[in-house]
């Protein structure tokens, strides 16, 4: 059981490959698989549109 053994995660390692012994992607808690919570709605205030700033015109002297 070392290096050679492909049945091991240190086998796994040493042919780099996966499998049962060393999955690629760590599983999830069980209890963590609950449906997403839905958002209160909330109220939007209506804001006023911005106001655009007009550039002045330098006076001719």
């Amino acid at each position: 059981m070392g290096k050679g053994d492909r049945r091991t995660a240190k086998g796994k390692r040493y042919n780099s490959s996966y499998g049962n012994a060393r999955s690629r992607t760590v599983a999830k808690a069980a209890g963590m698989a609950t449906a997403p919570v839905a958002k209160k709605a909330t109220k939007t205030v209506a804001k006023a549109p911005a106001k655009k700033v007009v550039a002045k015109k330098a006076a001719k002297e």
